[in-house]
């Protein structure tokens, strides 16, 4: 697998953990997500197909180029920020490597 495919797909389990322990939460859906957070998994997973960074792809948050429309930013946000602190403990090693690299030092990255 190469290393594009493999950050993007960390990238995507790292989102769907969130995104499940966010609606496992809020919308008291132990077992599947419910609709609207099923959507908001589908628009960050399309997000990532179209990432033009690929392999040098950094959090989002730090990104220069914002591609989620502010609706959907501001709802990831919100996920993010509740599920992020959680994930020490329910996933420790997804957890600690969202962390490190959302606290990374940020490059200039430039398309190729």
């Amino acid at each position: 697998m190469s290393r594009a495919k493999n950050i993007l797909k960390k990238e995507r389990k790292t989102v769907e953990i969130m995104i499940k322990k966010y609606c496992g939460h809020f919308h008291n859906s132990e077992t599947e997500m419910c609709n609207d957070c099923s959507e908001i998994l589908e628009y960050a997973n399309t997000r990532l197909d179209y990432c033009p960074f690929g392999e040098k792809k950094h959090v989002c948050s730090k990104c220069p180029i914002h591609c989620y429309n502010p609706q959907m930013r501001e709802q990831i946000r919100i996920i993010m920020r509740y599920s992020g602190p959680k994930m020490i403990f329910s996933h420790p090693f997804v957890g600690f490597r969202h962390l490190f690299h959302k606290l990374g030092k940020v490059k200039t990255i430039e398309k190729e």
